[in-house]
């Protein structure tokens, strides 16, 4: 892998990682092309690069909603204090923390079924019906009358529907973001709730994947001289998944996510006749 595919890489991977578009779809397309063009793979150690990727995003999701992550902090904090356990204040955010944990409960069996699963990202066939399939729910959601659920009216049920969602979506080329946003949406949560919940679940669901792909990236070499060309592509994916974190939040305040909605069902579409090209 040269520099420059490097920093494509992260504009793909931070550019699509939040936006309701499956990262983990348009990564598996870019490596499919890339290693059909050129016969090569595209990196020697794969599971490192995605990994650092994977990192860059999530600072982006730490600054982006750094606000209500301290606010959540506090709340968790107060729970070990006499003082802070009455203080009603601080009732939403842990609320929250417990609606956020029930949710990250079903990722332990995601994480297993990712194992399963990923080896379908060869497979373009498979990647673009379920990019097709992240373009029908968000069409689902679009049309969906407006919720008002938010941290204080969600209930465990429906936090459990969330994550169970998030946990079937470790499917490559389902998007994560956008099948628990429309998940949150058909759950009656307020658009921007559902926005703000599925940004926070992420950070646990990212951390666990992170942490299990670093152990098995550790446990295959690493070159030193590899980083020289990773990091610009990390930062890559840092400045574009900040910028795409922003661009969803504008459009939930309108409350429609159509664009998206036809952009998944044509590359859904493009993939699965690529995938007959390229074989």
């Amino acid at each position: 892998m040269n520099l420059w595919v490097s920093i494509l890489l992260g504009l793909v991977q931070g550019a699509t990682e939040f936006l309701p578009i499956s990262s983990s779809g348009h990564l598996a397309i870019f490596r499919n092309i890339y290693e059909y063009a050129t016969g090569s793979i595209l990196a020697e150690n794969p599971q490192f690069y995605e990994v650092l990727l994977h990192m860059g995003s999530l600072c982006a999701v730490f600054i982006a909603f750094h606000k209500d992550i301290a606010e959540l902090w506090r709340g968790f904090v107060s729970l070990f204090s006499e003082q802070g356990r009455g203080d009603e204040a601080k009732r939403p955010s842990r609320r929250l923390i417990l609606l956020l944990l029930i949710a990250t409960l079903p990722m332990i069996v995601g994480a297993v079924l990712q194992g399963q699963v990923a080896k379908l990202s060869d497979q373009l066939w498979f990647v673009g019906l379920a990019l097709i399939g992240t373009g029908v729910l968000l069409f689902i959601a679009d049309r969906a009358k407006p919720g008002k659920k938010t941290e204080k009216t969600a209930r465990v049920s429906d936090a459990a529907a969330v994550g169970l969602i998030q946990a079937v979506a470790v499917i490559p080329g389902l998007s994560r973001s956008g099948a628990t946003i429309s998940a949150g949406i058909m759950r009656d949560f307020d658009r921007q709730f559902a926005l703000k919940f599925s940004f926070l679940l992420s950070i646990p669901a990212i951390l666990g994947a992170t942490l299990l792909k670093l152990i098995v990236a550790f446990s295959e070499e690493v070159k030193l001289g590899e980083f020289a060309v990773y990091l610009p592509g990390v930062l890559a994916a840092f400045v574009t998944a900040y910028f795409s974190i922003a661009l969803l939040k504008r459009m939930a305040k309108r409350g429609k996510f159509g664009a998206f909605v036809y952009y998944c069902l044509a590359a859904g579409v493009i993939t699965v006749i690529l995938n007959f090209t390229l074989t």
